[in-house]
């Protein structure tokens, strides 16, 4: 039987879990709370974040990495993008060699604009043949309740991204799979970005002509800084790209989303962040998304309008004034 650890006991780690479980894969959660890994145990239930929701009973939690990756097939890492480096520096030494490591995150880290598919290669030594992403409009909740959802399964390795399409398939999760891994990072990593500025749209009450913009400006963004760092175009028009973008945008079921709307309503970061309650990874990631852009000499204007909102003080309003300004010159479609 596949083997899977799951790292992360949130929504969608939580929610991945379940997938994996009902496929068939012997599925180990790992958090840090013994009291929430009991109740997974005990209760079949993840009551901080998927409250009402059974979870399959084959499904297990521990607290002891090393237990989870004995054996393991897939090392599956649903953690915040930015705490990575530092959990896979204790993480990596208890892993079998012919373990492949699942990123389940969209982020890009801090200060050295790595994808998180770099960032466990760096640390693990795993590999690109031995390294996953799976991306697409995935949220959490709605495939906890076992709505259909689809999802790219890329890899550098044919083989690898098949092994792993085959134990999370079920009859409500369809995963493509995919070899351009850095067209899917990229993807999942701005549609965050985007989702705070489509957010902050529908926080101050623009409509949806102003958001069906920022979507399709949006994915211009995207290609654009994929193409620039080696991505195919074609990938930002399917799951890991417009799928996952129209999904972000658009469902108060997105973190990302759903902060964007507090800011645009008035709120301060500090506000927005304290009715959210989770990690929203577009906040942090929006300075290492357009950081990567300006390396690349790629333009990027909505991602910068976001930053200067979440990081530098301005106001949702000033964001618009600033994008509606610009110069109306031709860009085409990219």
């Amino acid at each position: 039987m596949t083997r899977a650890a799951v790292f992360g006991t949130g929504n969608w780690g939580t929610a991945f879990g379940m997938v994996l479980a009902d496929a068939g894969t012997d599925v180990t959660l790992v958090g840090r709370r013994p009291d929430l890994a009991e109740a997974i145990n005990t209760r079949h239930e993840n009551p901080d974040y998927l409250p009402g929701i059974r979870l399959p009973e084959a499904m297990r939690a521990t607290t002891d990495p090393a237990e989870a990756l004995r054996d393991a097939d897939f090392a599956v890492l649903a953690i915040p993008s930015q705490s990575l480096r530092a959990n896979l520096a204790a993480w990596a030494p208890l892993a079998e060699r012919r373990t492949v490591w699942v990123s389940l995150m969209k982020g890009v880290e801090l200060g050295t604009c790595m994808r998180m598919s770099e960032v466990i290669d760096e640390c693990t030594g795993a590999g690109r043949e031995r390294i996953a992403v799976i991306s697409g409009p995935n949220l959490a909740q709605e495939i906890a309740r076992r709505m259909p959802a689809a999802a790219v399964v890329a890899s550098e390795s044919p083989s690898v991204a098949e092994e792993l399409q085959k134990a999370c398939h079920t009859q409500y999760f369809r995963p493509y799979t995919n070899t351009d891994v850095v067209g899917c990072e990229l993807g999942g990593a701005i549609k965050n970005v985007i989702g705070l500025a489509a957010g902050m749209a529908d926080g101050m009450g623009l409509g949806d002509n102003a958001k069906g913009t920022l979507i399709t400006r949006g994915l211009a963004e995207a290609t654009r800084l994929g193409m620039a760092v080696g991505a195919d175009p074609y990938t930002f028009s399917g799951l890991a790209g417009l799928g996952d973008l129209v999904a972000t945008c658009g469902s108060s079921l997105s973190r990302n989303h759903m902060f964007g709307v507090h800011l645009g309503r008035g709120l301060s970061i500090e506000q927005a962040t304290a009715e959210v309650r989770q990690t929203t990874e577009g906040v942090k990631s929006c300075r290492s998304v357009l950081e990567l852009a300006e390396r690349h000499d790629v333009d990027m204007p909505i991602a910068r309008a976001v930053v200067g909102v979440v990081h530098e003080g301005h106001g949702p309003k000033e964001m618009l004034a600033a994008l509606m300004a610009r110069s109306a010159k031709s860009e085409g479609l990219y």
